[in-house]
């Protein structure tokens, strides 16, 4: 496994990170719910190759996903980088009106005191007293980006977070936190070789501030993995039924591509997953890939870094993505 700096920090993160969206369940993730024993085996996996990075998020599940965190890093805190998000709430305190899902109404608030108490409540919920990183959920325009700046400082001179990021932004927010003294040490946004423009465009900014690119939907939702998932069915609350490649005239295209594909994977002994991964993380010489994984039981292939870029070979790890559906790649190094 490789390792980078986040940002202009003294934190050595894995370039793969385990993401924990579907961890949570609830209603956009209908295959089941996960257990503490699934957490517990999924950072065992990360352990065992080398990945020290997990991504959670408050509203991942309202909470859910960071309990079942919480418990299952119980004497092995240390181990990992944590990195969870502010902004989305479902306090009924204020902000703007973001979504209704399972029953909770959730807002969207960077205001200095929700942001601190979002922090509050994670800390809570992970059993921890300290966070390494911690992103702004989704950029709001409402409030003043000097506030929420100034809250994210105060955590941080406070010893409750490390450093903090953006997600779902654009550049112009990237470079209106710079402008008023936001270190910002990552930006995560959706990229993948299917979107192989969208998030592109903060590379250079990045790039000069030593900024991480965190790509999220790199195997889109799970589509990428095989020819085989296409062939899932999910119900009309899972957040699966409702991307364009469950049309029928997407899926045919899909599986062109796996066709093209399959005498790279054959040539490098991988997955498909771990080919369209190699790709992503060949774009930016800073880029970190966040990977979503539930339950850990499939065989996965890897990644070894040779000249700055990826090349997939034959590895060998255990999970499953966070889509329920294949191969991720992790390589044991």
């Amino acid at each position: 496994m490789r390792y980078q700096k986040l940002g202009n920090t003294d934190i050595d993160v894995s370039v793969i990170a385990l993401g924990t969206w579907g961890l949570g369940g609830g209603s956009v993730w209908t295959d089941r719910d996960s257990t503490v024993e699934d957490t517990r085996n999924l950072l065992d996996i990360c352990r065992e190759y080398g990945v020290n990075y997990i991504d959670t998020a408050p509203v991942y599940g309202t909470g859910a996903s960071e309990e079942l965190l919480g418990r299952a890093l119980k004497g092995r805190r240390q181990d990992f980088i944590l990195q969870s998000k502010c902004s989305l709430n479902w306090r009924n305190e204020g902000g703007n009106f973001h979504y209704e899902r399972d029953g909770y109404t959730v807002n969207n608030d960077t205001r200095a005191a929700a942001v601190k108490k979002d922090v509050e409540d994670s800390l809570r919920r992970m059993q921890t007293d300290y966070l390494d990183s911690v992103i702004v959920h989704y950029v709001c325009g409402s409030f003043p980006v000097e506030e929420t700046v100034g809250a994210m400082e105060d955590l941080v001179r406070e010893g409750k977070i490390r450093t903090y990021g953006l997600s779902n932004s654009q550049p112009a927010d990237l470079a209106a936190y710079r402008r008023v003294g936001g270190k910002v040490s990552v930006v995560q946004e959706f990229f993948s070789i299917l979107s192989p423009f969208h998030g592109r465009e903060y590379f250079e900014m990045c790039r000069k501030n030593n900024t991480v690119f965190q790509t999220y939907g790199v195997l889109e939702e799970g589509f990428l993995t095989s020819p085989a998932f296409l062939d899932k069915e999910f119900a009309k609350t899972d957040i699966r039924s409702r991307l364009p490649w469950v049309a029928p005239e997407k899926k045919e295209g899909l599986r062109r591509a796996f066709a093209l594909w399959a005498p790279m994977c054959e040539e490098y002994h991988c997955s498909y997953a771990a080919l369209v991964e190699a790709w992503a993380l060949s774009q930016y010489d800073r880029m970190s890939l966040l990977v979503g994984m539930r339950r850990g039981y499939c065989e996965v292939s890897g990644y070894q870094a040779e000249g700055g870029g990826y090349q997939a070979h034959r590895g060998g790890c255990k999970g499953n993505s966070g889509c329920g559906s294949g191969q991720i790649g992790f390589e044991k190094a």
